[in-house]
């Protein structure tokens, strides 16, 4: 009998259990073949479990240490072409942000604001917000034949020169020179300085629809206005070109509601339409930049397309005027010229496309230019009676005031009730001193409420014009230019204003704070008295007469010293004592909307009723020779006389007349200085006059 212990030990021995043959022939343990392949469920189930842990902990070693360059790993998954949009089914197309179809670096850097998005991706997005389905395109129009081509004439080579000296082109960094065009037409000194003058509106789109209107600046004058003078336009100003909705009669805005909307687009263009609109969204939400680059798109896609030219215009205007440059704005014109001339543009879009070229080139004076184009326009839009308005405002700024007239008298004879037309031929004929002539043309023009007859202006040159009629209604119109805003008051009738000034017609220097000036002439005025006296022989000719129509009757002479901020060198070497006194004064020296001169005033001498052209400064007058009686001032309601060695102030955009009805001349010397209350940033920006 065999021991216990063997059965213990056989026990412990590891049972092997028979093999078994499987599918394949070939033997294998029993309890493998069983199992399926060596591990039980258990087994697997733990080694699950662990990497999943150790997963865990490595991902989170992962972020916790940035151990992996992910840049890198995107930028090779990128050189081998794999396409993360198909391996995560598209869950990572959402931030495809340059339409490529997948989730790269370079969807990186415009999602982190390092790159922009692509135009094409820009204008997918404005369409899909439109919710317009783009229709089949068709093939384009055949080019018409009896299109107008732009006129060859070129800044440069149109033939016309200018009556005055011509403008230089300002630079859009100056003072905001989008609105710095002349308050008169060559802005003749003593002519009245004007508010920003506005244009007439020119269609800008909204798609297809009705374009918005957008003015035109106008800049401010070169040439200083005479400084006693109320501004006699001796041939120029220049009139709002633009329609006020506001200042209208209603029955004339309901008219103009009546006005078909312009119809911009021609027959291919409308199989476009949603594309347009979507470039044209970005330049109405102030995204001009991705305007320009969007309608440069439309424009290499459809050449042909005068609509698409005319948005890259108007996007390239909005971007001058943002960037401030005259070069975009130059670029713009240039664009303008091309839409007009692309074969198939409709009627409106021409006419909108050069009215907007017109108004450019004369924001940026270049007026024979502008002439050009809208000669141009008339010659398309013959029947166009606000056009050839337009042309006569153009031959006014260059100082051609004979075809204006030529222009408004064909335009009376076809619409005799044209307001616009009659305010400019009253202008022209008060201009020509036809006095008597002009009032009825000024004052039916006022009254017709016509777009761009609201001007200050005209109320100013309509009152004026009475007044030397001895018509007392003068002030009624002035009253009324002072209810529509053009005035200050009745009797401040100043146009060119820098709102919230102190305004009193008599100053004291007290008053003034330039208690220093006002000693040193006072103490001085005998040095300076020689000195004029001086250069006061006719045969020198220092003394220039006022040639500003402001007399009724006498000889009134000025020998300037500075005008505009600026010395006059030649003067002052004659009367080098005078000019050494003044230097240290930058108030008076400094005062670019004033002048320092000597005033000599014969008897026998009346000047009109006038006023200055602005609020920003104010008058010094010191007596050098005066009479004992006979000479006289007036301002407003209260009248004085000067006296040797004294100085009167008084603030000259308020109206003031002067009598000189002594037996001997008058001699004074005149100082402008800067109101007082006005800052150095405002002294240093304001433009000159």
């Amino acid at each position: 009998m065999a021991p216990r212990k063997n059965f213990r030990n056989q026990a412990k021995k590891e049972v092997k259990p028979a093999a078994v043959v499987n599918k394949n022939g070939v033997k294998v343990e029993a309890s493998v073949a069983a199992s399926g392949g060596g591990f039980s469920g258990t087994k697997i189930f733990t080694w699950f479990m662990v990497l999943a842990l150790l997963g865990v902990w490595s991902s989170v070693a992962v972020v916790w240490f940035d151990l992996v360059d992910y840049d890198n790993v995107i930028e090779r998954a990128k050189e081998f072409r794999f396409n993360f949009s198909e391996v995560l089914q598209g869950k990572l197309s959402a931030y495809d942000a340059d339409g490529d179809g997948d989730f790269d670096v370079e969807d990186a850097k415009v999602l982190l604001g390092l790159k922009e998005r692509p135009v094409s991706v820009l204008l997918r997005e404005a369409k899909e917000e439109y919710a317009v389905k783009e229709p089949a395109a068709v093939p384009l129009p055949p080019i018409s034949d009896d299109f107008i081509p732009d006129d060859s004439r070129d800044e440069a080579t149109h033939p016309y020169e200018l009556v005055e000296k011509a403008q230089p082109q300002q630079t859009v960094e100056e003072s905001k020179q989008y609105n710095n065009q002349p308050g008169s037409y060559n802005n003749q000194p003593g002519s009245p300085e004007t508010k920003e003058t506005e244009a007439e509106s020119v269609p800008e789109p909204e798609a297809d629809v009705e374009p918005e209107v957008e003015s035109v600046p106008e800049p401010e004058a070169d040439v200083e206005p005479e400084v006693e003078s109320v501004p006699e336009l001796e041939a120029e100003f220049v009139p709002e070109l633009k329609e006020n909705a506001e200042d209208q009669p209603k029955d004339k805005l309901k008219e103009k509601a009546k006005k078909k909307k312009p119809k911009l687009l021609n027959k291919f263009e409308k199989t476009i339409k949603t594309e347009i609109d979507a470039a044209e969204k970005l330049r109405k939400k102030g995204k001009v930049e991705e305007a320009v680059r969007a309608f440069e798109t439309l424009v290499l896609q459809y050449p042909q397309s005068p609509r698409c030219r005319y948005g890259k215009a108007l996007a390239e205007d909005g971007l001058a005027e943002k960037m401030l440059s005259n070069d975009m704005l130059q670029k713009a014109i240039g664009t303008y010229k091309e839409a007009s001339e692309l074969p198939n543009a409709t009627p409106d879009l021409i006419k909108a496309t050069l009215k907007k070229r017109a108004e450019r080139q004369q924001f940026l004076g270049r007026m024979r230019g502008a002439l050009a184009t809208l000669e141009k326009l008339v010659q398309i839009f013959p029947e166009d009676m606000a056009l050839k308005n337009d042309l006569g405002v153009a031959h006014l700024l260059i100082g051609d005031n004979n075809s204006a007239k030529r222009v408004y008298e064909e335009v009376l004879a076809t619409a005799p009730s044209d307001g616009f037309a009659k305010v400019h031929y009253g202008f022209i004929l008060k201009s020509e001193n036809k006095i008597a002539e002009s009032i009825p043309f000024l004052r039916d023009g006022l009254e017709s409420g016509d777009p761009g007859t609201d001007d200050g202006r005209f109320y100013f040159h309509l009152g004026d014009a009475l007044q030397r009629m001895g018509d007392d209604s003068a002030y009624k119109w002035y009253e009324r230019g002072h209810q529509r805003g053009h005035f200050a008051s009745v009797w401040q009738r100043s146009l060119y204003n820098v709102d919230g000034l102190k305004a009193q017609p008599w100053w004291t220097p007290k008053d003034t704070g330039y208690m220093d000036l006002v000693k040193t002439l006072e103490r001085n005025w005998r040095i300076i008295r020689d000195e004029a006296q001086s250069v006061m022989d006719r045969t020198t000719g220092l003394f220039v007469p006022e040639e500003e129509n402001l007399r009724e009757k006498g000889e009134w002479g000025q020998f300037t010293l500075w005008q505009q901020g600026k010395k006059a060198g030649e003067s002052c070497r004659s009367v080098p004592k005078t000019c050494g006194l003044l230097e240290r004064y930058p108030e008076a020296t400094g005062c670019k909307r004033g002048q320092i001169k000597f005033s000599v005033m014969q008897p026998g001498t009346h000047v009109w009723p006038h006023t200055g052209p602005t609020n920003c400064r104010l008058r010094m007058h010191l007596g050098l020779v005066i009479p004992k009686t006979g000479c006289k001032i007036r301002c407003t309601n209260d009248t004085r006389a000067w006296e040797e060695g004294k100085v009167l102030i008084f603030d000259d955009s308020f109206e003031h007349e002067v009598w000189q009805d002594a037996d001997s001349y008058r001699l004074i010397f005149i100082v402008d200085v800067w109101h007082p209350e006005l800052t150095q940033y405002q002294r240093q920006t304001l433009s000159p006059i």
